[in-house]
C-alpha cells in the first residue's frame, strides 16, 4: 500500500463518521519554542508568512494553560495557500524547568508537522543553511512521494513531502 492509498484510506474510513464529529476545522498547531525570532526566520525560510505577532498573560491565560504567572509571546505563521496555521509560542514565564533532550521521532506524543513541498532537496538546502539538520535522509517513497525529517528550532521535528509524479 502506497502512501498516497493509506492517506486515502484514512479518509474513506473516516468518512463514515465525520456527520457526528463537533469539530468545524483544524484552526492550528501550537509549538513551544525557546527563541520566537529564530522560530519565526525558519519557518518564513520554509515559505510561511507572518500573520500576526502578540503577547498573552494575565489570569485567563493562566487558567487556559494551567499554569501560574504566564507571560509570552507568539506568533502565528500562515501557509501559503492560507489553509494552515502554525502558533509559535515562547513563554517569558513560567520558567520550564524541564530536561529539554532532543525526543526521537519515535516518541509518543506529537512529534512531527509536515508540509508539502515543491523540490524538497532546494528547501532542504535552503534550512540547512540556517542550521536545520536531516533526521535521517532525504528518501523516495515508492512512485509517490520524496520525503525526509528535518530538525529546526527548539528541536522541532518537521517532515517535508514532495509528491512525485
Amino acid at each position: 500500500m502506497s502512501y498516497r492509498q493509506v492517506a486515502r484510506r484514512g479518509v474513506c474510513v473516516w468518512s463514515s463518521s465525520i456527520e457526528r464529529m463537533t469539530v468545524k476545522r483544524m484552526d492550528h498547531v501550537g509549538i513551544v519554542v525557546d527563541d520566537l525570532a529564530d522560530a519565526i526566520r525558519f519557518f518564513v525560510e520554509l515559505g510561511l508568512t507572518l500573520e500576526n505577532e502578540g503577547s498573552v498573560e494575565g489570569d485567563s491565560v493562566d487558567r487556559i494553560v494551567g499554569l501560574e504567572g504566564v507571560r509570552s509571546s507568539l506568533a502565528f505563521m500562515e501557509t501559503p495557500d492560507g489553509h494552515s496555521r502554525v502558533e509559535l509560542v515562547e513563554f517569558s514565564s513560567p520558567e520550564y524547568d524541564g530536561d529539554t533532550p532532543l525526543a526521537p521521532s519515535n516518541a509518543p506524543g506529537i512529534r512531527h508537522i509536515t508540509f508539502a513541498v515543491e523540490d524538497v532537496d532546494a528547501v532542504v538546502a535552503r534550512l540547512q543553511a540556517r542550521g536545520a539538520e536531516l533526521v535521517g535522509e532525504i528518501e523516495q517513497y515508492e512512485d509517490s512521494y520524496r520525503l525526509c525529517y528535518i530538525r529546526g528550532p527548539a528541536g522541532i521535528i518537521v517532515e517535508l513531502a514532495e509528491e512525485l509524479g
